[in-house]
């Protein structure tokens, strides 16, 4: 999908379209956005997403670099084997957005519990409910709308950028391309459309920094995944996949990515061809408990 840097001065009127019973379960409220200094739009919050596929990809890289990727040290990656974190790479294509014309994005994540407590390994991934402060920290978003590009980096402080990102098909994988601004591939994921067939509804935190305030942020969806282990990686350092699923680029917009020594075998897939979800303000009496 080609980015797109138009910013139209109406919201879509497309609220009939919102009419699955997940979606009466949150009470909208209206908040005034600034997007530029010449223009504001009033946007219903949470923002209800319809027909979302959803390619998903969890790999296991390193514990120093995922930490130094944080922003503050009272946020520690989810501790895993052999010196290992996670990061969470999920592609959506958006297609449709409760005021918003449809778009493509990419949420890179790392795992994360949020305040004190004890640096539980493994587990707060196998038994989240236990963990209350467990939760995903953005350390990077490209999507292809200017819009919604400047809606996360105001409102809460998301590093999204707008990129061109196009999700296809092919041999039964979801391939998504991100590329540079001068059409250069930088991030390649191929995500297997199979797998066993998993029903998620399910809520967890967004944290993220807007200026000098931290934020937790509630995200919401349900849906029918396809999910694909492989639990034989956390046993098996630096293994070798069947085949390449990432591939980064040598490009800015993967320094990042490159930065966290990504293992090549994937840890877990889950594909979803069509969900609903929701993503809410900050919180607004929430306070970051460092």
């Amino acid at each position: 999908m080609k980015p797109t840097f138009e910013i139209p001065a109406a919201l879509l009127d497309n609220a009939a379209t919102f009419s699955d019973p997940f979606f009466q379960r949150f009470q909208q409220a209206p908040k005034a956005i600034a997007l530029t200094d010449d223009v504001t739009k009033t946007y219903a919050f949470p923002t209800f997403y319809g027909d979302v596929t959803c390619a998903m990809a969890i790999f296991l890289c390193d514990y120093a670099a995922a930490q130094a990727v944080l922003p503050h040290p009272a946020m520690k990656p989810v501790r895993m084997t052999r010196g290992r974190s996670l990061v969470v790479l999920s592609c959506y294509n958006y297609k449709n957005v409760m005021g918003i014309p449809a778009y493509n994005e990419i949420a890179m994540t790392i795992p994360i519990l949020a305040g004190p407590g004890r640096d539980w390994p493994v587990l707060p991934m196998l038994a989240g409910g236990l963990f209350p402060q467990v939760g995903y920290y953005v350390f990077g978003m490209p999507v292809t709308s200017k819009e919604n590009q400047l809606r996360g980096n105001n409102i809460w402080g998301l590093p999204k950028v707008t990129h061109e990102i196009d999700m296809t098909t092919d041999g039964g994988d979801c391939v998504t391309v991100a590329k540079e601004p001068d059409a250069t591939p930088y991030f390649t994921l191929r995500v297997p459309m199979t797998g066993n067939s998993t029903e998620f509804d399910t809520n967890g935190w967004i944290y993220s920094k807007l200026g000098d305030r931290y934020l937790r942020s509630q995200t919401n969806f349900k849906g029918t995944f396809n999910v694909t282990k492989h639990m034989g990686a956390l046993f098996q350092k630096g293994a070798a996949p069947d085949r390449p699923y990432l591939q980064i680029g040598d490009g800015p917009s993967a320094a990042i990515l490159r930065q966290l020594q990504i293992e090549a075998q994937p840890f877990q897939f889950r594909y979803a061809q069509t969900l609903n979800s929701t993503f809410g303000l900050p919180q607004p009496d929430w306070r970051a408990p460092w």
